[in-house]
């Protein structure tokens, strides 16, 4: 019989607030047991939180990703795998270095984590930094946005991206080993990839577990111009001129107007690999794994326009290793039911390089992250959590464009959420409180940069009640106050960052910024549809963002960093119908819809936030094969922050087809999707390099996934 350690996840929750909805009942080890190790998750449980929930009882709007919807998404970065989910845009700074955009937020207010724990990257310094995640070996991936993304955080004030893997062994298979593998190639970029892991029990409750993964990718073909036409035209007056004299090396204005089908400096190459040993027995588990990340990406070239502007094309060079443990006791006693574990460390460092691999900056990077929690034994219809968690990083920038002293952050919280169902009624009330520290300390010859230390005391605090009103429909209120301290760059940065074309003039005298949200959500379900509606406002004080000033230094623009008064609020629509029955096959429509609307008090609309969005598809479900048709269709976005430009809307049709040879048994799959059937130019307002690259053109994807 095959025996599985709980989610890491429903043991891994670090918080405080509000995890929207009721808990299930914590399964016994006999219940689990009867888990097929082959098979699929249920998509309808969140495990990403203090105690597993179901979707439909859930306060927040989520997203579950997993088996084929996952294959079929899967793309270099973790931004570009989530950009078909509801609420989710991508930074899209190139194929390999996209972030998510959750709810119009991004950076340092949105967290990806890998099972439970932060990337420990410097993603959230820039938009041009990769995130160190492998999306190739996830086997589930999960989006929480709203209030009970705090359970990870306080800065979370985004949303949570979840990655769940299996590197620390979740099971001990009951054959002489388990297999999973999978293969892919994109025409739209040559991308080739190939992923796979081994689980091999070595006792009665040891497992061992290994894994690598391999992705190289050439420049990113699109479907017209690289430049946008106002650039073009820039590019090509600029061309009429002689050329300057002083300038260190001519710029061929006309040749980057001409720039269309390939995206220069965009191809990369990664590779992994990672190794694990679980212990698993009744009442006890614990484990640990190594993982290596490596990579080599370019940044898309911001094309110069104008005399005097600088163009280059850096690549980075990343690497990671990290160490992660988990460990879970339970008890059996009367008030504690479980004692849950979860640690990792890190150490990172990036190079970017100039032209002949010449080293220009590097970023070093070590953290360490923990978690302990308590979880209740249940008593009636109450149940919760207690616990504690920290987190110290050390970060340093070294190089031509050090914008940054070198600083250390520390953090400590403590937090508990509390659950209670009464029939029909579903309530929760959580709270965290948060002490962090940053000191900085320039090098010799910085002394542009601060030198000091910071602390904040943040108190986090949200309710939520829900209703059962009828089967399998249920409808949410919940209400938070939130606290984010700000981050090191946020307060030192005082130099020159060629990756987002910006010189950051960071703030030491930030104050905490602070947050009232309220949620409203409808879930409802049956036997031929699904449907989900969430609506969200949130009120900040103090909020965080950078600031054009008009001023240039060192050729580029000068942003700073200021505080002010801010709104955000939108809303998130999707659900499946099922049309028709014809025998074991089955007519579905789905379709999504999501929209954000922010602005800076006495400053007008904010950065960078995406349009509306509508999406509908329809599709053929059989018990061996799918076939899938969708239509995206993204406006323009014309409500602009100061020195932005109007990014025009676009159209995509997608189509795409899974075979599953042996059923649902699936021991083999294979995913084959055609995307921007019609090559269209796209681009997503939420980039900084929008006007420079525009996403994929047309795409010939297949995937082959095989798990024995």
């Amino acid at each position: 019989m095959t025996r599985i350690l709980a989610s890491p996840l429903r043991r891994i929750s670090p918080c405080l607030l509000l995890l929207g909805g009721a808990a299930l009942p914590a399964p016994t080890m006999a219940e689990e047991a009867d888990k097929d190790f082959h098979g699929p998750a249920d998509q309808e449980i969140v495990v990403s939180g203090v105690l597993a929930t179901s979707r439909t009882d859930m306060l927040s709007s989520v997203a579950v990703m997993q088996g084929e919807q996952l294959t079929q998404s899967l793309r270099p970065s973790i931004g570009e795998t989530l950009d078909h989910t509801a609420g989710v845009s991508a930074t899209s700074f190139g194929p390999t270095a996209s972030r998510p955009v959750l709810r119009g937020l991004q950076g340092e207010r949105v967290h990806v984590l890998t099972d439970g724990i932060g990337a420990i990257d410097v993603s959230n310094t820039s938009a041009d930094h990769a995130t160190v995640v492998n999306s190739l070996l996830a086997e589930r991936i999960e989006v929480l946005r709203g209030p009970q993304s705090l359970l990870y955080g306080a800065a979370a004030v985004g949303g949570v991206v979840n990655v769940i893997d299996r590197r620390i062994p979740l099971a001990v298979p009951d054959e002489p080993v388990h297999i999973g593998a999978l293969a892919s190639y994109g025409s739209a970029a040559n991308e080739r990839s190939l992923a796979g892991s081994l689980d091999v029990p070595l006792a009665e409750h040891w497992v061992a577990h290994a894994d690598g993964s391999y992705l190289q990718s050439g420049d990113l073909r699109i479907g017209g111009h690289a430049l946008t036409p106002a650039l073009r035209q820039q590019a090509l007056a600029s061309s009429l001129n002689p050329p300057d004299p002083g300038a260190p090396e001519p710029v061929d204005f006309a040749a980057n107007a001409a720039v269309r089908g390939k995206l220069p400096n965009s191809a990369s190459k990664i590779w992994t690999a990672g190794a694990g040993l679980a212990y698993i027995a009744d009442n006890a588990s614990f484990g640990a794994s190594w993982s290596h990340y490596d990579s080599l990406y370019g940044i898309p070239l911001r094309f110069a326009t104008q005399p005097g502007q600088a163009q280059e094309g850096p690549r980075l060079s990343l690497a990671q290793n990290r160490l992660d443990a988990r460990a879970e006791v339970r008890t059996g006693g009367g008030l504690v039911e479980k004692i849950g574990l979860r640690m990792a460390a890190a150490k990172y460092r990036h190079d970017e390089l100039g032209e002949g691999g010449a080293i220009g900056t590097s970023f070093f990077d070590r953290g360490m992250e923990g978690r302990l929690e308590l979880t209740q034994a249940a008593h009636g219809g109450w149940r919760g959590v207690t616990g504690g968690q920290f987190f110290v990083r050390k970060f340093n920038v070294v190089g031509d464009e050090a914008f940054l002293p070198k600083n250390r952050t520390g953090q400590i919280g403590l937090f508990t959420l509390q659950q209670y169902d009464h029939g029909p009624f579903k309530f929760e009330l959580g709270a965290r409180l948060e002490h962090s520290s940053t000191r900085a300390a320039p090098a010799v010859g910085q002394s542009q940069f601060f030198a000091g230390s910071r602390s904040y005391t943040a108190f986090s605090v949200s309710g939520g009640a829900s209703w059962g009103f009828a089967d399998n429909w249920r409808i949410g209120l919940n209400l938070s106050r939130t606290t984010r301290a700000p981050a090191a760059e946020e307060l030192f940065a005082n130099g020159p960052h060629a990756g987002t074309e910006a010189f950051e003039i960071g703030n030491p005298d930030l104050a905490l910024e602070r947050s009232n949200g309220v949620e409203a959500i409808l879930h409802g379900k049956g036997a031929d549809y699904a449907f989900e509606a969430s609506a969200y406002y949130s009120r900040f004080a103090h909020f965080i963002y950078e600031a054009r000033t008009g001023a240039v230094e060192e050729g580029l623009p000068v942003y700073q960093i200021r505080q002010a008064g801010a709104r955000y609020y939108g809303f998130e629509v999707q659900g499946t119908l099922t049309l028709a029955h014809f025998g074991e096959t089955r007519l579905v429509a789905d379709g999504l819809a999501d929209y954000v609307h922010a602005t800076i008090s006495s400053v007008g609309p904010a950065p960078r936030i995406p349009s509306l969005r509508v999406l509908g598809g329809l599709a053929l479900n059989a018990p061996k094969w799918d076939l899938r048709g969708e239509v995206e269709r993204v406006t323009g976005q014309n409500r602009l922050a100061a020195f932005e430009t109007a990014t025009p809307g676009y159209t995509m049709v997608n189509a795409e087809v899974n075979i599953r040879p042996w059923g649902d048994e699936r021991p083999l799959s294979f995913a084959l999707s055609a995307n921007n059937l019609f090559d269209v130019v796209a681009r997503r307002h939420a980039s900084f390099l929008k006007d420079y690259a525009p996403l994929a053109g047309r795409d010939i994807r297949i995937t082959a996934r095989l798990n024995f």
